[in-house]
């Protein structure tokens, strides 16, 4: 049994401590990873606040995970110690279903096992990569390119993957208009993507405070969303629109802005339910859609194209004993543009 430095939460309201939790022994085909940086994701946030149902505390969140291997089950094949790897948002599946044999792992008709706050096939809780060393199936690992630090690897094992996997699935290329609603974690990593595969790119954001970096980013348009002549100005020129927000907003307003045989994809998941009317999605035949994270072959593909288009989020590395302030900036939105643990500090 290993022992790993942790932070831990034990409930909604509390804040993260020092832990120490249980890593299990190294079966024939898992991986012992040794964490270097871990990113913060609402995911996280939502999940420890127990905004998304009940939740077995204490919690140890994370999946963004950056680091190198140390040790490999004498079965595993795909790594070898001192691998550059990551591990994000699952850490194993069925393997059986029809959705897994496709390779989409994460829509596992059985459900996916999460890398935090889930039940392993032993009986046993996850607990996620706010810790210094975690054990994973070698087929739930990804390699990570040269050429991407580590710390700015973990965010693309959710960030990244989450924006990449719809811009892919619905086309998002040259002669397409696409626009990404949120400036944010999951936003200004939609706008770097979409630019790279060659559409034309506008953010929606709130106001116009983040439209230097947008634009620097790969938007060719920037509008405020607080403004209403935004949405008369931009009604039926989308072609896809991702929306990155953990937070309610007017659908309908932003279905108005989709032209024909348009799609919304939310890949944001706010606690609340959201609502719309119908006669927006009939009238020009548009689509509501949604969308997880990838499967392992696609984040490997993400990490891929991340490496070959020089993408990569832009940061701010914490120290462990700063995670409850970096949760209540997250909320704030005050973080340009995703939290990076750097574990060495557990």
């Amino acid at each position: 049994m290993i022992i790993a430095k942790a932070r831990a939460v034990d409930g909604p309201d509390q804040s993260f401590r020092a832990a120490e939790i249980k890593r299990r022994d190294l079966d024939s085909q898992d991986v012992l990873i040794e964490i270097k940086y871990a990113g913060i994701c609402h995911s996280d946030i939502h999940t420890a606040h127990g905004e998304w149902g009940p939740v077995n505390y204490p919690l140890v969140p994370g999946h963004e995970i950056a680091g190198i291997v140390t040790a490999v089950g004498p079965q595993v094949t795909k790594y070898k110690i001192g691998d550059r790897v990551g591990v994000g948002c699952m850490v194993d599946s069925c393997g059986e279903c029809a959705n897994c044999l496709k390779g989409e792992e994460q829509y596992c008709l059985k459900g996916n096992i999460p890398t935090y706050a889930g039940v392993d096939k032993y009986g046993e809780p996850t607990q996620g990569g706010y810790s210094t060393h975690i054990v994973v199936t070698e087929d739930f690992v990804v390699r990570i390119p040269d050429s991407i630090g580590l710390d700015a690897a973990a965010p693309l094992l959710c960030a990244g993957i989450t924006t990449y996997s719809p811009l892919h699935h619905w086309g998002a290329g040259p002669g397409k208009k696409v626009a990404v609603v949120g400036m944010g974690g999951l936003g200004h990593m939609a706008v770097q993507i979409a630019y790279a595969m060659g559409a034309e790119v506008t953010v929606l954001s709130q106001t116009l405070n983040k439209k230097e970096d947008g634009l620097k980013l790969g938007a060719d348009h920037y509008y405020a969303t607080s403004e209403q002549e935004t949405f008369e100005k931009l009604a039926g020129n989308f072609d896809l629109i991702i929306n990155t927000v953990s937070a309610k907003i007017n659908m309908d307003a932003y279905l108005g802005l989709l032209a024909l045989d348009g799609t919304l994809v939310n890949v944001g998941a706010p606690a609340e339910p959201m609502s719309l009317y119908a006669i927006n999605l009939i009238g020009h035949r548009r689509s509501f859609a949604g969308s997880m994270i990838g499967g392992i072959r696609e984040t490997q593909e993400m990490l891929d194209f991340c490496a070959e288009y020089d993408i990569v989020p832009m940061i701010e590395v914490i120290s462990a004993d700063r995670i409850d302030e970096a949760y209540k900036r997250v909320l704030a939105s005050d973080v340009k543009y995703r939290f990076v643990i750097d574990i060495s500090t557990m």
